[in-house]
């Protein structure tokens, strides 16, 4: 059993964009620069946000975060987006979800430039990530990808079950491993909380990923020997013997299932590191992109 550790590929990403951002410098070029939105106090979304500020300076990157209370309207946030999108400075930036309930979601995220939707959740970009043109893929996904790659874990002919079907990664990651090329070329199996029987099928999956948010669900029996399994969950559960009062679980019980993958990936350390370091390679593609276009 071989571990896919994302930390340790996360850091790697982030010294090769660190090198590639100092050249820039070298150039005289504009070196990148990602900004943030953020909606209310959400204590999980000011932590990923801060961890993205972090990552920007970590490899070079400007940043900006924008702060906005949770009594912010729908009209209010749209005007904020299109200010950034008219922004010359700004190559890429995200809307932090979840947003509060007096804005609709869909609405605000078909209002990001695709151009700088480093996410990758505009409906243009997801349409070209399906049709296997270049694009902004979602920053999980993307990871997820890297990580099969750069551990030469084998997917042609293989059989891939996805379980969950979010646009953010269960639906992008079916249409993903089933596309042409490495990582790929893999028959996809899409289950979700209507699939029946999930257990005969996840036991005949070469390579399963899991992204519920349900902890410890993937169980060894459902398993087979020599699997690939990827997990995306992340759960706090309630700990009362650790100092933050909580531990963070994935959906694959992991002391069991591990005895039986050829590959796995830990939680934390694994997929959830992997995230920000696509988001950075998002952003340095969309610098790319608008210097080719200016």
């Amino acid at each position: 059993m071989q571990i896919l550790d994302g930390k340790k590929t996360a850091d790697d990403i982030k010294n090769e964009i660190t090198a590639e951002v100092n050249i820039m410098k070298q150039n005289g070029e504009k070196v990148p620069h990602l900004a943030a939105i953020i909606v209310g106090n959400d204590g999980a979304s000011l932590t990923y946000v801060g961890s993205k500020v972090k990552a920007c300076q970590r490899v070079g990157f400007e940043s900006t975060l924008v702060k906005m209370p949770s009594t912010t309207s729908e009209t209010e946030l749209l005007k904020k987006i299109k200010q950034l999108n008219q922004d010359d400075n700004i190559d890429g930036f995200i809307v932090q979800l979840p947003l509060p309930e007096q804005i609709d979601t869909q609405k605000v995220l078909m209002a990001i430039d695709p151009s700088k939707d480093v996410d990758g959740f505009h409906p243009e970009n997801f349409g070209r990530m399906a049709l296997d043109m270049t694009t902004f893929i979602p920053a999980t996904p993307f990871g997820i990808l890297e990580l099969l790659e750069r551990y030469n874990v084998e997917t042609q002919g293989k059989h891939t079950v996805v379980i969950g079907r979010s646009h953010i990664v269960g639906r992008p990651m079916s249409i993903l491993m089933g596309r042409k090329g490495f990582p790929g070329n893999s028959t996809v199996t899409l289950t979700h909380s209507y699939t029946k029987n999930i257990a005969q099928i996840t036991t005949q999956a070469d390579i399963i990923i899991t992204a519920l948010g349900v902890p410890n669900y993937l169980k060894a029996e459902m398993v087979k020997d020599g699997a690939v399994v990827i997990d995306v969950g992340i759960t706090r559960v309630a700990d009362d013997t650790t100092e933050k009062g909580y531990r963070i679980t994935g959906d694959v019980d992991f002391e069991f299932v591990s005895k039986k993958a050829s590959f796995i990936t830990p939680v934390p350390g694994g997929v959830g590191p992997m995230t920000i370091a696509m988001l950075l390679k998002n952003t340095l593609l969309a610098r790319e992109q608008r210097k080719d276009r200016n």
